[in-house]
């Protein structure tokens, strides 16, 4: 697959089925992760991956840190998150490992991490594997970041969903960039 097919064509694939990635695609998956820009080569991020049973043990533990949130929390709510991670064979957690630096700032490392995640879903659209980001109040809970085993100055950034599609990717949308871009004509004060 080109590259510009990737970045032009990739979408969101929500509906996922066994089999995860194989190893083999997995590795090009993380492979493609270390390629996001990195001011500083600082490596500001980290993947967890859970599947299997996992992914019970980490429904139940989004569903303790929505009853923390909220502890009327309806049981639709409780068992909405507890099926959160089975909607897919693997989910990737993207950690964002933020660290002082005198000359990188956070926000940057935070969206290096984010480039990081990209790379992963656009890895995985080149290899025909469905992936979807998905995150929601949870995703940023401390409870889940203690859950997951998070180290101070990380945090959770992204649940990435991977899996074979159920169906036929959509095909994305074409959009006008021209709304999107304009020339900075310089300053007038000068």
């Amino acid at each position: 697959m080109q590259a510009l097919d990737a970045l032009l064509n990739r979408v969101s694939v929500p509906r996922l089925l066994d089999p995860a990635p194989s190893a083999a695609q997995r590795e090009v998956l993380f492979a493609a992760a270390l390629r996001a820009p990195d001011h500083g080569q600082l490596r500001p991020w980290r993947f967890l991956t859970v599947e299997g049973a996992a992914r019970e043990q980490m429904g139940e533990l989004l569903a303790q840190a929505a009853l923390l949130n909220d502890p009327q929390a309806p049981e639709a709510v409780l068992d909405k998150a507890r099926k959160g991670p089975l909607r897919a064979p693997l989910v990737v957690v993207v950690v964002a490992r933020l660290q002082e630096h005198f000359k990188v700032p956070k926000a940057e490392q935070l969206l290096a991490a984010g480039c990081a995640a990209h790379g992963i879903l656009l890895a995985a659209y080149a290899q025909g594997i469905g992936a979807v980001w998905r995150t929601g109040e949870l995703c940023y809970s401390p409870h889940v970041a203690q859950g997951l085993g998070l180290a101070q100055g990380e945090e959770v950034i992204a649940f990435l969903y991977l899996g074979t599609p159920q169906n036929e990717p959509r095909v994305a949308p074409k959009v006008d960039v021209a709304p999107f871009v304009s020339a900075w004509p310089g300053r007038s004060d000068t």
